[in-house]
C-alpha cells in the first residue's frame, strides 16, 4: 500500500486544521479524502507531515524578533502535546518547501527536537480560497474541544479572520468562540486529557479559574479518578485558596439563599462565567472575559449608553 492509498492516520491529539483537508496532493485527493466525504473540497492544498529540515523561512517575513519567554512556552507545549496548529508551506522544489505562515511554530518545533512538523501544503496563491474552504469544513467537521480551539486560533492568526466572521460562518456565538479559545491556556497535561475525551469542555472551563499549573493538573487527575461532575469541580475550585503556596482549603464562605441561581442568571445574561461571592461584610461579583472585544460586549450589555457604535 503506497502513501496515497494509506488511510490518513489520526494522531492522539488530532491536528486542528489538518483534520479538515485531504492528506495527499491534488491528483490523489479523492482517494485520501474518502473518509471525509462530508467535508468540502479544499482545492489547491493538502495536509502532510513535512521534515523540518526541508523547510526554509519566508524571505519576506516581516517579523524578525521573537519573544524568548513566549517561544520557551511554545517549545514546552510542543514537547508535551505536539503541534496543534499546522504551519502553511508551499513547494520550492522536489523535496523543498518555503514557509508561508507559522514561523514561530516551525522554529519551536526545531528547538523541541521534532523531525517533522504538520503542514498545510499550498498549491495556489489564492489564500482567500483556502481560508473560505477551511471555514466551510470547520462548520461541518466534528473536532474535539482542543482541536476546535486550535483551529479557531489558527484561523484568527494565519488567515486574518475575525471573531465575528468565525461566529457567523460556523453558526456559533462570539462568546462561544472566545470561551473555546481560552482552552489553549490550560496546562499541557490538562489539554491532553481534554483531547483524549476524559475531560469535558465544561471541566476544562472550570479549571481555567485555577492559575496554579500544578493544582490544575492535580484537580484534573481527581476529576478522572473520582468521576467528579462539572458542578462538583466548580465547587471544589470555589472553596480553594489558590493564592496560598500549600493550596490549603479555605474556610467555606457563607452562601445566601438563591446565590447560585443568581450567578447562573448573570452568566446566561452576559454569556460568560459570573461568580457571586458573599463575605462577612460585603460581596463581590466577578465577570470573566476572554478579550478586549469580549469585555466591550459585556460592558455594552451592562450599560447600553456605553456602546462604542452609538452616534457621537
Amino acid at each position: 500500500m503506497n502513501a496515497a492509498q494509506r488511510p490518513p492516520q489520526r494522531r492522539g491529539l488530532g491536528r486542528g486544521l489538518g483534520s479538515l483537508i485531504p492528506t495527499a496532493p491534488a491528483e490523489d485527493a479523492p482517494t485520501a479524502a474518502g473518509a471525509t466525504d462530508d467535508l468540502a473540497t479544499v482545492a489547491g492544498a493538502y495536509f502532510a507531515e513535512v521534515p523540518v529540515g526541508q523547510i526554509t523561512p519566508n524571505r519576506v517575513q516581516p517579523r524578525q524578533v521573537f519573544d524568548e519567554e513566549a517561544m520557551a512556552e511554545l517549545v514546552h507545549s510542543i514537547r508535551e502535546i505536539g503541534v496543534l496548529q499546522p504551519v502553511v508551506v508551499r513547494r520550492h522544489g522536489p523535496e523543498d518547501y518555503e514557509l508561508v505562515m507559522g514561523e514561530r511554530r516551525w522554529r519551536a518545533t526545531q528547538e523541541a527536537g521534532l523531525e517533522t512538523v504538520p503542514a498545510i501544503v499550498r498549491e495556489t496563491d489564492d489564500i482567500d480560497m483556502l481560508r473560505d474552504a477551511l471555514l466551510e469544513n470547520l462548520h461541518r467537521s466534528e473536532l474535539n474541544p482542543l482541536e476546535e480551539a486550535a483551529a479557531y486560533q489558527q484561523m484568527l492568526e494565519d488567515f486574518g479572520c475575525t471573531h465575528e466572521e468565525l461566529a457567523s460562518r460556523i453558526g456559533r456565538s462570539r462568546p462561544q468562540i472566545s470561551n473555546t479559545l481560552r482552552l489553549l491556556r490550560l496546562t499541557p497535561a490538562v489539554q491532553r486529557r481534554v483531547a483524549a475525551g476524559v475531560l469535558s469542555a465544561g471541566h476544562a472551563r472550570a479549571l481555567l479559574a485555577v492559575e496554579d499549573p500544578d493544582l490544575q493538573d492535580r484537580l484534573a487527575q481527581r476529576v478522572v479518578a473520582e468521576g467528579i461532575s462539572v458542578r462538583g469541580l466548580e465547587e471544589i475550585v470555589a472553596v480553594r485558596d489558590t493564592d496560598a503556596p500549600t493550596q490549603r482549603v479555605a474556610r467555606r464562605k457563607p452562601v445566601a439563599p438563591g446565590l447560585v441561581d443568581l450567578s447562573e442568571r448573570l452568566s446566561d445574561r452576559f454569556e460568560t462565567r459570573v461568580k457571586v461571592d458573599l463575605g462577612r461584610s460585603k460581596g463581590k461579583i466577578t465577570v470573566e472575559f476572554a478579550s478586549l472585544d469580549d469585555l466591550q460586549r459585556i460592558v455594552d450589555i451592562m450599560d447600553p449608553r456605553n456602546r462604542t457604535d452609538r452616534p457621537i
